[in-house]
């Protein structure tokens, strides 16, 4: 089968970013030790960010302000100015991290770019994603550059109407079967999974048995093509 556009999802497909939140939120559960157990604080914080995500959108900033409004929940407006100076420093220091490339990614992008269209097709705050692609030192590779308010089938579905691709010869990869692989599989293209070893909350579906690929390392995705 023809294979015209190879997208490409970013954060935890080609550089880290998740173990960042992870981290931050055990920082987070910590604080709010005085008020909840750490798991229900994961969970109020969890629900607040879903909440906010239509107002905020996803990204670091968004993360940020839904743990503040969940300290003073919790709290009931006791938690004290200094824990929300603390909450907004770990926010500027997750947006300063470098940006650290996943194994492989590197070598196997620029193979890839040797065969086929590639577009990069992320979502999040758009100011810290130019940021990243730009740090990355990846975005030459690619033909397009898409940076997705959500990945949802119609959102692919301009992106591919805009390059002029079916989406029979449009193969996606990325880290996310909610976000990179079921929308894609019901425009009538095909995605690949490649697990990342921390996935947010919201990205979790019930079933993550399907029909996709699946890849044990994103290196594995130049044989992956040229078996279609």
């Amino acid at each position: 089968m023809t294979i015209s556009l190879v997208g490409i999802d970013a954060d935890d497909t080609l550089w880290h970013s998740e173990n960042y939140f992870a981290v931050t939120e055990e920082r987070f559960r910590s604080l709010l030790a005085p008020w909840i157990d750490g798991a229900d604080a994961g969970v109020r914080l969890l629900e607040r960010e879903r909440a906010n995500l239509r107002l905020f959108g996803y990204g670091i900033k968004g993360f940020t302000l839904s743990m503040i409004e969940t300290a003073i929940e919790v709290s009931e407006a006791t938690v004290g100015i200094e824990a929300i100076e603390a909450i907004v420093g770990w926010g500027k220091e997750m947006l300063a991290h470098p940006v650290e490339l996943l194994p492989g990614v590197a070598e196997t992008i620029a193979e890839l770019a040797q065969n086929h269209r590639l577009a990069l097709l992320t979502k999040g705050d758009l100011f810290h994603q130019e940021s990243k692609i730009a740090e990355s030192g990846l975005a030459d590779y690619f033909d397009t550059i898409e940076i997705l308010s959500e990945k949802a089938p119609a959102n692919y579905q301009r992106v591919l109407d805009r390059l002029g691709v079916p989406a029979s010869e449009f193969v996606m990869v990325g880290n996310s079967v909610r976000s990179d692989v079921l929308p894609v599989l019901e425009l009538g293209g095909r995605a690949a999974h490649v697990a990342y070893h921390v996935t947010w909350g919201h990205e979790v579906v019930d079933d993550e048995v399907g029909d996709w690929f699946v890849l044990d390392r994103f290196a594995s995705l130049p044989d992956l093509l040229a078996q279609l």
